[in-house]
């Protein structure tokens, strides 16, 4: 999995952040073709303290737009989901996040 946003960042610059009160997010879209439609997660997204994370994720929710309603009966109703989820922020993951690094970073080294 990427994290877009923490590029060129070290350890303790992603720590002072998430102090600040930065989050990792992820957005969902969805897309349809006629009787099919997937509704997927993005990648996860540092977004700053100050950014804005409906910001972030409008590339995503305009792809949403354009192509999640047409797929029935599920098209409208994921559409909906992701724009919610989308327009609220996306979905805070970063206790997850945080998490997994720490679990990673509690494991011995295997050599």
């Amino acid at each position: 999995m990427k994290i877009h946003g923490i590029e060129g960042m070290t350890t303790n610059e992603i720590n002072e952040e998430l102090r600040r009160g930065a989050k990792f997010v992820l957005y969902q879209y969805c897309i349809s073709v006629l009787v099919m439609t997937f509704k997927r997660g993005t990648d996860v997204y540092f977004i700053k303290s100050g950014e804005s994370a409906v910001g972030k994720g409008i590339g995503w929710t305009i792809l949403t737009v354009f192509l999640g309603w047409w797929g029935i009966p599920w098209g409208p109703i994921h559409t909906i989901g992701s724009l919610i989820t989308n327009f609220a922020g996306g979905k805070n993951v970063t206790a997850e996040i945080l998490a997994a690094v720490n679990a990673s970073a509690s494991r011995p080294a295997t050599g």
